[in-house]
């Protein structure tokens, strides 16, 4: 809005030169920030408002994996107990089962110290979570799958193509409802950045380019120390940190993608860059280790980072640091990070091409101050620029700048605190609204297509490892 559109509005005219400058900002500024409200509101529309589901009654779950994503995805019935309900847990470690187990009322009988053991068990609740590692999908989804389960399945879905694919197919097969994890597609942002596409705000898309920055210690901490490091134990980063984003592209192109070209290495954390001295953990008085970024006595003591994959560390206090040191001396999230045996990539790009004749790119950095994934999408009567908390629509025609901001929409506030910008809750209520109503329109993807953003992955990385362009069939 203009200066000269805002007086005019207000009914100010040329009476207004008495009023002081500044009091005229201000009340341009409310102006301005209304419309954006406004506008925020409406472009998201009505998709992503209620977290509670509609169904009958509480859907019951069997959850296997109770870490941190198993418990994302169980604190669902803490907050709508009329609506899911955690009738069994499985966990390896016994401290993560009792803790799940007892927040959640679960009997002594449905308390499993391995899955297996939980679906010898005959057929007893709805649904079954699984929040396990990534190399322990298959077995476990397959069985759950031939006992008639419906799955809500943590991503990736399984280390290799081959799996994934028979997981879908079985799963098609047995007639079950499957919700993949893809959290970011419930995310109000990326709710919103769809609407745009959908209502013609932009014409016709023609390209998209997405960009995720791993800030730097999250990447040494996931992908060099931690559970993804390697990747012959998981997936490729590309499918272990990015399917999400992939997802993401399919979800917003809306048609299948039919060839990719990758690109990527690991440059920088191998033993050839570790600096001479360096001990073989941080705790072992490395003389590097005050200034080493990746530090991990910096990242978990002295900023109390990713430090949720410490089971049962006091609270605070020098007692809990002395606790953190001890753990860093006895596991891989203390080793310094030149002398570890990663192998993912931590740069990498991907270029795509669809069906429709949309095209885009991605790009994954390990070396960014800040994560949080940049967006933009080109169409034919206007663009799209966004950083997964704000984006600006242009219109070519008139030049308007529309600014959808999460913080002007009221309603967006209660996802702050539920992870993959508001996604995690949104997903598990859609899960339970498809398999309390038995109707798999709740989830905006299906099990087919699903799969077939993981397999844009898997052909990426036999891109990137063999230097050309791969189709995908």
């Amino acid at each position: 809005m203009t200066r000269a559109e805002f007086l005019k509005i207000m009914g100010l005219g040329i009476a207004s030169a008495a009023v002081a400058p500044s009091a005229l900002a201000r009340a341009e500024k409310v102006a301005d920030e209304a419309t954006s409200a406004e506008a925020s509101k409406r472009i998201l529309g009505n998709k992503a408002i209620d977290l509670k589901a509609k169904v009958p009654q509480a859907v019951t779950v069997l959850i296997l994996g109770a870490g941190q994503r198993g418990d994302v995805y169980a604190s669902y019935a803490e907050q709508y107990p009329d609506c899911m309900k955690v009738v069994g847990v499985a966990d390896i470690n016994p401290g993560r089962l009792k803790k799940m187990s007892d927040t959640h009322n679960v009997p002594a009988d449905c308390r499993f110290s391995d899955w297996k053991d939980a679906l010898a068990r005959p057929k007893f609740a709805d649904a079954v979570v699984i929040a396990l590692p990534d190399n322990m999908h298959y077995e476990p989804a397959m069985k759950a799958l031939d006992m008639g389960y419906h799955m809500l399945l943590e991503k990736p879905v399984a280390p290799t193509e081959a799996e994934c694919v028979a997981i879908r197919d079985r799963a098609n097969e047995k007639g079950a409802i499957v919700g993949v994890c893809h959290v970011l597609r419930y995310a109000p942002y990326f709710v919103a950045l769809k609407n745009v596409i959908d209502s013609g705000m932009i014409g016709q898309l023609v390209s998209v380019q997405h960009f995720e920055p791993i800030q730097y210690a999250h990447m040494a901490h996931s992908y060099v120390r931690g559970n993804w490091h390697n990747s012959k134990n998981c997936t490729p980063i590309i499918l272990a940190k990015s399917c999400h984003d992939l997802d993401i592209i399919r979800w917003l192109v809306d048609s299948p993608c039919k060839s990719v070209a990758a690109y990527g290495d690991l440059t920088f954390f191998t033993p050839a860059n570790r600096p001479e001295g360096a001990t073989a953990r941080c705790t072992d008085g490395c003389p590097h280790e005050s200034k080493c970024p990746y530090s991990a006595i910096d990242i978990y003591c002295n900023k109390n980072q990713h430090t949720y994959v410490f089971d049962d560390l006091p609270a605070s206090g020098e007692e809990r640091r002395r606790e953190l040191l001890r753990r860093l001396a006895t596991t891989d999230y203390g080793r310094c990070v030149f002398a570890m045996d990663n192998d993912q990539c931590d740069h990498y790009v991907m270029s795509m091409e669809f069906d429709n004749g949309v095209t885009a790119s991605f790009a994954m950095e390990a070396f960014f101050a800040k994560g949080g994934r940049r967006t933009r999408l080109m169409g034919t009567h206007g663009s799209v620029e966004g950083d997964m908390k704000t984006f600006t629509i242009t219109d070519f025609r008139t030049g308007e700048k529309t600014n959808w901001d999460s913080r002007h929409v009221k309603e967006v506030a209660k996802y702050a605190a539920h992870g993959h910008g508001g996604g995690d809750l949104s997903l598990a209520r859609d899960f339970v609204n498809a398999v309390g109503n038995n109707d798999t329109s709740y989830l905006t993807s299906s099990i087919d297509v699903s799969i077939e953003s993981h397999l844009m992955g898997f052909k990426a990385e036999e891109s990137r490892l063999k230097d050309k362009k791969i189709a995908i069939s």
